[in-house]
C-alpha cells in the first residue's frame, strides 16, 4: 500500500501556513497596522472554513452521526483529525486482513506498441485512503488559490511599501509559495491521470521536479508583475482584478448555455438544484482563482457529467498564455511609466543623503587646508590638526588671515 504522503504534506502547509499568519498578524496588531492584519486574517481563515467543508463534503459527514468530528472541523482541527485517521488506517492495514476486495483493471503504457491489461486488488483499507488522499489534494487547490496566493501577494505588496522584509514575514511568504506552486502541481498530476485514465500511471520524480520548476517562475512572476503594479496604480488594480476573475469564471457558464445541455443533476444525490448550483458556482470560483495565478491544466465543463473535460485543447492553452505575456508586459510597462510613488522618491533621496555626504567630506577638506595655510602665515609649526580642532572650525567663525609683512619678524 502506497505511503500518504501526500496527505502529510497538505497537512504540513496548512498547520504551518496557519500558524504564521496568526503570528504575522499579532505583530501588525503589535505595530497598529489594523488594515494589514485584517486582510492577513481573511486571506488565512477564509481559506481554512472552506477547507473544513470540503473535508466534510468529500467525506459526506453532514448525512452522518458523527458529533465529535464536526466540532474538531468547527475548531478548524479537521485536518489534523483526517491526518491521524489516514495513519491509523494505514498502520492497521499490514495487520488486518482483507475480507472483501474488489479488482479493477488498468492497462500498462504501450511500450513499442503494445500494452498489457493489469488486475489489482483493492480493499476497503486501500478505498478509504484513497477517498481521504482526493479529499486533501482539493483542499490543497483550495487553500493554495483562495488563500496563500492573495496573501503572498498582499505581504509581497506590505514588503514593497516599507522598504523592508522581516524574518516572519519571509518565511511566511516562502510558505506561501510552496503551497501555491504544490496546488498547481495537484492540478498538473490530476490532467495527467484524466487523460490517462485507463492506464497505470506512474509519474517519475524527474517529472515532479519540471513541473515544481515550471509551476514556481509562472506562479512568482505573476504575483510580483501585480505587486509592482499595485505599488502605484493602486485604483486600477482593482479593475484589472475584476476583468480577470469574471472572465474565467464566466467562461465556463457560457460554454455550458452556448452548447444548450440540460442543468446537470447527478452531481450528488442528496444535493437539490438549489445546492447543486452552489456546489457549481464554488467549482467555478475555484476556477477563475486558479487561472488568475497559472494555467490551471484542467477544464471545468459544466455540461459533462464529470464535470471535467478529459482532452487537452492545446490552442486554449497557447491563448491563454499569449494573453497572459501581453497583460504582463502592459502593466510592466504602466509601472515603469508611472514609479513616481515610491521608487524616484527613495532614488532622490539616496542621491540627496550621498550629495550631502560628499559636500561634508569638501568642507573638511577645505577647512584642513585654511588651518595650514592660517599657521603658516603666523609663523606656527605646520601640523595635521586634529579632530577637536575641526569641530570648533565647525562651529566657530574664523578671522581672515591677515597679510604678512616685515613688521611680524
Amino acid at each position: 500500500m502506497k505511503f500518504p504522503g501526500s496527505v502529510l504534506a497538505s497537512v504540513f502547509l496548512f498547520v504551518a501556513e496557519t500558524t504564521a499568519a496568526l503570528y504575522l498578524s499579532s505583530t501588525y496588531r503589535s505595530g497598529g497596522d489594523g488594515m494589514w492584519q485584517a486582510l492577513t486574517l481573511l486571506f488565512s481563515l477564509l481559506p481554512c472554513a472552506l477547507v473544513q467543508l470540503t473535508l466534510l463534503f468529500v467525506h459526506r459527514d453532514f448525512s452522518r452521526d458523527r458529533p465529535l468530528v464536526l466540532l474538531l472541523h468547527l475548531l478548524q482541527l479537521g485536518p489534523l483529525f483526517r491526518c491521524f485517521e489516514v495513519f491509523c488506517i494505514y498502520c492497521q492495514s499490514s495487520h488486518i486482513e482483507e475480507p472483501y476486495v474488489s479488482i479493477t483493471k488498468k492497462r500498462q503504457m504501450p511500450k513499442n506498441g503494445f500494452s498489457e491489461e493489469i488486475e489489482k486488488e483493492v480493499g476497503q483499507a486501500e478505498g478509504k485512503l484513497f477517498t481521504h488522499r482526493s479529499a486533501f489534494s482539493r483542499a490543497s487547490v483550495i487553500q493554495a488559490f483562495l488563500g496563500s496566493a492573495p496573501q503572498l501577494t498582499l505581504q509581497l505588496y506590505i514588503s514593497t511599501l516599507q522598504q523592508h522584509i522581516t524574518i516572519g514575514r519571509c518565511f511566511f511568504m516562502v510558505l506561501s509559495l510552496l503551497s501555491i506552486v504544490y496546488g498547481a502541481l495537484r492540478c498538473n498530476i490530476l490532467a495527467i491521470k484524466i487523460k490517462y485514465d485507463e492506464y497505470d500511471v506512474k509519474v517519475k520524480p524527474l517529472a515532479y521536479v519540471c513541473i515544481f520548476l515550471w509551476r514556481s517562475f509562472e506562479i512568482a512572476t505573476r504575483v510580483i508583475v501585480l505587486v509592482l503594479f499595485t505599488s502605484v496604480l493602486k485604483a486600477w488594480v482593482v479593475m484589472v482584478v475584476l476583468i480577470n476573475f469574471f472572465s474565467f469564471f464566466l467562461y465556463p457558464w457560457i460554454l455550458f448555455w452556448c452548447s444548450g445541455s440540460p442543468f446537470p443533476e447527478n452531481i450528488e444525490k442528496a444535493l437539490s438544484r438549489v445546492g447543486t448550483t452552489i456546489v457549481l458556482c464554488f467549482l467555478t470560483l475555484l476556477y477563475a482563482g486558479i487561472n488568475m495565478f497559472c494555467w490551471s491544466a484542467v477544464q471545468l465543463k459544466i455540461n459533462n457529467p464529470d464535470l471535467i473535460s478529459k482532452s487537452q485543447n492545446w490552442y486554449r492553452l497557447l491563448v491563454y498564455y499569449m494573453l497572459r505575456f501581453i497583460e504582463n508586459a502592459f502593466l510592466l510597462l504602466m509601472w515603469y511609466l508611472y514609479k513616481t510613488d515610491i521608487y524616484i522618491e527613495r532614488e532622490r533621496q539616496s542621491m540627496s543623503r550621498g550629495g550631502a555626504e560628499r559636500g561634508r567630506h569638501r568642507i573638511q577638506s577645505s577647512l584642513q587646508a585654511l588651518s595650514c595655510q592660517h599657521r603658516a602665515w603666523h609663523g606656527a609649526p605646520t601640523q595635521e590638526p586634529r579632530d577637536h580642532d575641526l569641530s570648533r572650525s565647525l562651529t566657530q567663525p574664523t578671522e581672515p588671515p591677515r597679510r604678512p609683512s616685515i613688521f611680524n619678524f
